[in-house]
């Protein structure tokens, strides 16, 4: 309507901002870790087979299995 007054701009609202490139992903990870000891890691970059799995059933164990849209590693 108009002269209705307009919704509340959020930092949350989505589309307000580009997407984090990886190097911007990478220097908050860093951050995080330096300033807070949480290690954040892609489980598809991890190399090690069983590093990756030891990981993943960790994650699993803790906050439950992850949304169908990730990828499936055989499942």
């Amino acid at each position: 309507m108009d002269g209705a007054p307009r919704p509340p701009r959020s930092c949350l609202d989505r589309g307000t901002r580009s997407s984090t490139t990886s190097p911007e992903m990478e220097a908050l990870r860093r951050r995080v870790w330096r300033e807070q000891g949480v290690a954040s890691l892609a489980i598809d970059d991890l190399t090690d087979p069983w590093l990756r799995q030891a990981i993943q059933n960790e994650a699993t164990r803790r906050w439950g299995p992850r949304n169908a849209g990730g990828r499936d590693h055989g499942r």
